[in-house]
């Protein structure tokens, strides 16, 4: 669909009021030595923002935003709670959390949130642990769940004091693995375990955040249906990220039951400048690889490994994220491809590879026609 179009498109939408939000950020740990960055604050403050903005069209009623001294235990237990007892089984939900993780055991990999008021002589049930924070995403109906986890690594957060040892900061891979086991739940998380959530000099938000707040202005990739969606959304947030900082930080996409690149927002961008319409235009190519996901999903259920065809196009089948459903898998796996890695592996040998076992496929035939 055309810019124009889908312009017009978003227009005809004046608001979501399927969409549902429970905003966490905490700068300002009474137990903390020294605060996080006054980014952590704004970045749950903007986002916050920009959710109940036109260009988003979230309600008002809709949106629960806890910043500091209200982020506590008790105040995100009844968030969460709220959420789950008044979104509906086709809302779109979407949960983030700004401020301290913590590995509660390093056997496992479990890990907990940490709320503003969390006790440093008994932390472990004063935090918000991993099994708690499923249930209660678990209690929920809507099958449209995105859960946005921004928690400092260790290496750059401070110490609860008067805490034997102290606290591993940081939220570990394994458990946004086990948040994310859910149909229709999703789990991004800023960085890798191992990694800053980075904010960058005299910047107002951290580089995620920032990038996430483009997104969700227009810069992220819109179907033409007027919504901006998940995997769309993170695409863009991820490959920005990358960009902005090489090397330094790599998003984190989780899922484990998930059929459906839901809408989270509205669509409302694309329409401020010249340099805003360039950046968004190109939807072909998106388009493109959009449906070659969903064709791979239709022939190759279980995804990249399935029937090998990705070690039969030429590719790596180690430097993939095998975990959660076939389409997930797909998501994760031709975004590799998309950035130029995983092996010999292209676009045009993937679909060679398919059209051997499925030669009169009218979609391996349109695709291989481009």
């Amino acid at each position: 669909m055309s810019e124009q179009a889908n312009v017009q498109q978003s227009e005809s939408l004046k608001s979501f009021p399927t969409g549902h939000a429970l905003i966490v950020g905490i700068s300002e740990y009474p137990a903390v030595i020294g605060p996080l960055p006054d980014a952590v604050r704004h970045d749950a403050e903007d986002l916050a923002s920009m959710l109940l903005s036109p260009q988003c069209g979230y309600s008002a009623g809709n949106v629960k935003t806890l910043i500091d001294g209200a982020a506590t235990l008790a105040g995100i237990r009844a968030g969460l709670d709220h959420i789950g007892r008044t979104a509906r089984e086709e809302d779109s939900v979407l949960i983030f959390f700004s401020g301290h993780g913590a590995l509660t055991s390093s056997s496992s990999g479990t890990s907990a949130l940490v709320p503003v008021d969390c006790d440093p002589s008994d932390p472990s049930s004063t935090m918000l642990q991993e099994g708690e924070l499923s249930s209660l995403l678990g209690a929920m109906k809507a099958k449209k769940l995105l859960v946005m986890i921004d928690a400092c690594h260790s290496a750059g957060a401070a110490s609860l004091k008067n805490v034997s040892g102290g606290l591993i900061f940081g939220y570990e891979e394994k458990s946004l693995s086990r948040v994310a086991s859910g149909v229709g739940r999703v789990v991004i998380a800023s960085s890798r375990s191992s990694e800053y959530s980075m904010v960058l000099d005299g910047h107002r938000n951290s580089v995620f955040t920032t990038h996430a707040l483009d997104g969700l202005r227009g810069h992220a990739y819109s179907r033409g249906d007027g919504y901006i969606r998940v995997f769309d959304l993170f695409n863009y947030v991820s490959e920005e990220v990358r960009r902005s900082v090489p090397g330094a930080q790599h998003p984190i996409f989780k899922a484990a039951a998930l059929e459906d690149n839901f809408p989270l927002t509205l669509y409302k961008g694309g329409r401020k400048n010249v340099a805003d319409r360039d950046h968004l235009a190109a939807p072909e190519v998106s388009d493109d690889w959009s449906q070659l996901q969903k064709l791979m999903a239709e022939l190759y259920p279980g995804g990249p490994e399935d029937q090998s065809i990705w070690e039969r196009a030429g590719g790596d089948i180690s430097r993939l994220t095998l975990h959660g459903s076939g389409y997930a898998k797909w998501f994760l796996g031709l975004k590799v491809l998309r950035l130029g890695g995983g092996g010999t592996i292209s676009r045009f040998s993937l679909l060679q590879a398919a059209q051997e076992e499925f030669p009169h496929h009218p979609g391996i035939t349109a695709a291989l026609s481009k």
